[in-house]
């Protein structure tokens, strides 16, 4: 019989990106900076990143201070709609706005999603085989963020909507044998200084003095 181990899965959203997502602002530089000299104590094995710039340029900044974590490119970290959900799943008051926002967005982002979000579960998800715990980043967008926070919360599956990611901020699930997956916490960004704190989360969302 296989053993498992206790997975520790760290979830951050990209960098602030400059106005075409093309790469990162300055701000954006310094928050992967800062995040990688956070994640100096964690045991990390490996970061995945999606393949977007914004991305791939943030995992590359972490990763230059962490001293020989390897660096994975795949689709499954990438930016997609996780889900799609039906009028009916959807508050009676906003289904309509939800529903056309939805379909605003790329196609190739609406019909491949799912499948990459199932990938993305097979992938970062759940215990790992053998009796070593195992600590991995995975830098990506704040969709793919949602929707794992909404699976450790076995929510329903249209709840990954809703759920805002700032820049760089962290958050962190256990899947530990045996156990239902734990967020640990979420959005943190005791890393970050003030102002650069709070960069692509919804203005109408962000705490105020």
């Amino acid at each position: 019989m296989t053993d498992f181990a206790t997975r520790h899965l760290y979830l951050v959203r990209h960098g602030e990106a400059t106005p075409d997502e093309s790469g990162l602002t300055e701000n954006g530089r310094r928050q992967a900076v800062l995040l990688g000299e956070r994640l100096r104590a964690v045991p990390l094995t490996a970061i995945h990143h999606g393949p977007l710039p914004r991305a791939e340029q943030t995992a590359r900044l972490i990763g230059e201070q962490l001293d020989g974590v390897p660096l994975h490119r795949g689709e499954p970290a990438g930016d997609y709609l996780p889900y799609l959900p039906t009028r009916d799943e959807l508050p009676p008051e906003t289904a309509e706005e939800t529903l056309h926002r939805l379909a605003g967005f790329p196609a190739r982002e609406r019909e491949e999603g799912p499948g990459l979000a199932s990938a993305a579960m097979d992938l970062f998800t759940g215990p790992v085989p053998g009796d070593e715990p195992r600590h991995e980043l995975v830098v990506t967008h704040n969709f793919l963020i949602a929707w794992l926070v909404r699976a450790a919360l076995d929510a329903p599956a249209w709840r990954w909507l809703g759920l805002n990611h700032a820049n760089t901020a962290l958050t962190a699930i256990r899947y530990a044998p045996g156990k239902p997956a734990a967020l640990l916490f979420q959005n943190d960004m005791r890393h970050l200084p003030d102002e650069l704190r709070w960069t692509g989360f919804p203005p109408e969302l962000r705490p105020h003095d």
